[in-house]
């Protein structure tokens, strides 16, 4: 089985995840409703979008092959369970957007999000607090 591809972050090495807008989808309902099978998944998704069983069936087969997705045999049924986790997906696309629209750097993003998308007060506030955060352990790791 295929592993997801590593790449070297700035203090250790983080798995790097991307997903397709479809294997998205898939995810969210294998994290929510694992271990499940792929009738299950069809049925959940086919509330906001009509996907056929076979589609669904066979992108899962894929991600079993790029080491996302895990099948349990129990008898003739197969249940899928994730092999990556909300957070290595999140970063994977995060890291992807970031490398993409600002070269993978961070700060210029930051920047990028006050001037043109503006923050609520609210954001602002949380904003700070999260910064205070970030500085409290970069002074308690010392």
């Amino acid at each position: 089985m295929a592993k997801p591809k590593k790449i070297n972050g700035s203090n250790s090495e983080i798995s790097t995840v991307e997903l397709t807008e479809a294997e998205w989808d898939i995810m969210k309902v294998v994290w929510e409703k694992e271990p499940c099978a792929a009738g299950t998944v069809q049925e959940t998704l086919t509330l906001s979008r009509n996907r056929a069983y076979s589609t669904v069936k066979t992108t899962m087969d894929r991600m079993v092959n790029k080491g996302f997705l895990e099948i349990e045999r129990i008898r003739n049924l197969q249940l899928f369970k994730s092999c990556i986790s909300e957070v290595d997906a999140r970063r994977g696309e995060f890291r992807k957007m970031l490398k993409r629209a600002f070269d993978g750097a961070l700060t210029p993003m930051m920047q990028f999000l006050i001037e043109h998308e503006g923050l609520s007060k609210e954001e602002a506030s949380q904003l700070r607090k999260l910064v205070k955060m970030a500085e409290t352990k970069k002074t308690n790791r010392k």
